[in-house]
């Protein structure tokens, strides 16, 4: 890749986002900061610069989508690196999330991803180069109460980056799924988070738990958002990227735990998960 790379950025007014774009600026790069506002996005990142072109962009919209990539490519000729930022959150037990709900949010954080990964590769592959980011989550990982739709999406986004690594690698695309703990975004704002739309007796008391516990992480997670900006600059600039990356010293205890439960898993039916093929005759 050039030493100027392009960056192009989903949800970039807030959050993860908006301190990639910042990063990336610093550091030097071109910067497409798209939004579904692209006031409050050249808003939030502040000056104007010939490095930045501010994008309104729907990930849910194909044409916003087709429109943002062409006004990328004919201010800086191309894209080098994508990221696939921008989502929501609906939260809520599974029976009490309508299905409308629950489509809303693979659309968000799952389709969107794709649809605009879509619109992003002939550039890379014309190019023989490039880079795609998805910012996934440790709900990617592993499943928590209230997170089923949310959890349901990035497992999907997980599955597809992971198989798209393999696609995209002969044209000298990397991939890299980066899964955060708990950063200080504002995905728990009442603007990104959407509560469950029904409401069953048999969940009322769990509702009366987890509900609280959700609004009250808004503002108090441990994460930085500006430092796991800063350290995926220099993710970005390897040789060889990783497939994925761990954000957070609690995203590790959380990974670090599933290996084992997982382990534990296979040992204790490796017996039986062995013995599952055609038994050998002889003639």
């Amino acid at each position: 890749m050039r030493e100027s790379k392009v960056w192009f950025i989903t949800g970039a007014s807030s959050g993860i986002g908006l301190e990639i774009s910042k990063s990336a600026l610093a550091a030097g790069y071109k910067v497409v900061a798209t939004g579904r506002n692209s006031e409050k996005v050249s808003k939030s990142i502040g000056a104007a610069s010939d490095n930045l072109l501010v994008v309104k962009m729907d990930v849910t919209d194909s044409k916003e989508i087709e429109a943002a990539v062409k006004s990328a490519v004919d201010k800086f000729a191309t894209i080098d690196v994508l990221v696939n930022n921008a989502g929501n959150f609906y939260a809520g037990f599974f029976e009490e999330l309508s299905p409308r709900q629950m489509e809303l949010q693979l659309a968000t954080s799952l389709f969107g991803p794709m649809n605009v990964t879509r619109a992003v590769l002939p550039v890379m592959r014309k190019n023989r180069s490039g880079h795609i980011i998805s910012i996934s989550s440790t709900a990617g990982l592993v499943g928590y109460e209230y997170c089923s739709a949310y959890s349901a999406s990035k497992f999907g986004l997980e599955g597809w980056m992971e198989c798209l690594g393999f696609e995209v690698a002969p044209f000298g695309i990397n991939t890299t799924i980066v899964e955060p703990g708990f950063f200080r975004t504002g995905l728990l704002t009442p603007t990104s988070t959407i509560w469950a739309e029904k409401s069953l007796e048999d969940y009322a008391a769990k509702n009366e738990e987890l509900r609280p516990f959700w609004k009250n992480m808004n503002g108090k997670q441990g994460g930085d958002p500006a430092k796991l900006a800063a350290a995926l600059i220099k993710i970005a600039n390897e040789n060889e990227p990783p497939k994925r990356w761990l954000a957070g010293a609690d995203a590790i205890a959380t990974a670090e735990q599933k290996v084992t439960d997982f382990q534990n898993q296979i040992n204790a039916y490796r017996d039986l998960s062995s013995s599952l093929a055609f038994e050998q005759t002889s003639l």
